[in-house]
């Protein structure tokens, strides 16, 4: 199944590439529903950030609801996405609840409910272009405890978010050109 979704995503990015959309043009909310099914989370558990032109903050490109919310800088030390651009590498973590962090995002409204339920279990992945890293790709899992979020993310499933954000790396290009 996963791999049948990678390929999905895979077509997905090729034609968006070929489309010559740019900037704005390009969503990215197909690829998150496509992360989301890979992962058996929901699509506003896939968040997909890219680093700002003056390289100093990261901004949210989906969900679209987050992306006029506000950015993160690089340099805050509670923020997963932005500690996954400094170190350059993907990370998880399936206690997150527990860690401090950063969750001024957590609290924004979905289209769909009024709050959201806190990230317990967490991934993320850094989007690389040229060995410089242009984004992170993160997919979590939400409840009321651990328990209720669901199983822990996996090494496996590690090394595939990494195989995605690989997959990414041409369409958050082609975001970031405004």
């Amino acid at each position: 199944m996963a791999s049948e979704t990678l390929g999905e995503l895979k077509q997905w990015a090729l034609e968006l590439a070929q489309g010559g959309a740019k900037g704005k043009d390009v969503h990215l909310n197909p690829a998150a529903q496509l992360i989301a099914k890979t992962f058996d989370v929901q699509t506003h558990e896939v968040a997909i950030l890219g680093v700002t032109a003056d390289g100093r903050f990261l901004r949210f490109l989906s969900p679209d609801n987050l992306s006029a919310v506000g950015q993160i800088p690089l340099s805050s030390v509670q923020s997963l996405a932005s500690r996954t651009v400094r170190d350059k590498r993907p990370e998880m973590i399936n206690n997150f609840s527990v860690v401090p962090h950063a969750n001024v995002f957590e609290a924004v409204p979905q289209a769909d409910r009024q709050r959201t339920d806190p990230v317990q279990k967490i991934m993320s992945a850094p989007i690389t272009h040229d060995h410089k890293v242009i984004g992170v790709v993160q997919v979590c899992r939400k409840g009321k405890s651990m328990a209720e979020a669901g199983a822990d993310f996996t090494l496996g499933q590690l090394h595939q978010l990494r195989t995605i954000s690989e997959t990414l790396a041409p369409c958050v290009l082609l975001r970031n050109e405004e």
